[in-house]
């Protein structure tokens, strides 16, 4: 899969072990950013996630700040995302299950490493449903054009 990869200062050792841990699943990786932990913006790097995910050249996105909050609404402004915070199994699941999500954010300051790898593979491995589901994504898509 070709994953697109982006941080704030916040997320930045998060997001340096997501690489990682993607390179070695034999994933192609591109990294938007940022490129230390020096203070910086996250709508910036949100947002360069979100338009490369919805451009169609990458499949899915992992975002990563302090609280995963800010990036994922950041990302979440870029009409055609559909970004949640992954903050546990089960959510990481049903976030691709239930809601196609394309994105998945973390808060680097309240997870642990161990727990946000997993949830990554939970979140790039699981299907959306479709069925009655798909007709509530689209019900989202709609509000986009609202």
């Amino acid at each position: 899969m070709k994953i697109a990869v982006g941080s704030d200062h916040g997320g930045f050792t998060l997001k340096e072990a997501v690489i990682k841990h993607l390179k070695e699943l034999g994933h192609k990786v591109q990294d938007f950013g940022t490129s230390s932990a020096e203070s910086c913006n996250y709508p910036i790097f949100g947002a360069e996630v979100g338009k490369a995910v919805v451009s169609g050249e990458y499949q899915f996105g992992i975002l990563m700040c302090s609280s995963g909050e800010g990036i994922a609404i950041a990302a979440n402004k870029i009409n055609g995302v559909r970004c949640g915070i992954g903050y546990n199994d089960s959510v990481a699941a049903l976030m691709r299950q239930h809601n196609d999500c394309n994105i998945i954010a973390f808060g680097a300051k309240f997870m642990k490493e161990e727990d946000v790898l997993r949830r990554i593979d939970i979140f790039l491995n699981t299907e959306f449903e479709g069925g009655r589901h798909a007709l509530r994504v689209d019900m989202i898509k709609s509000l986009e054009t609202k």
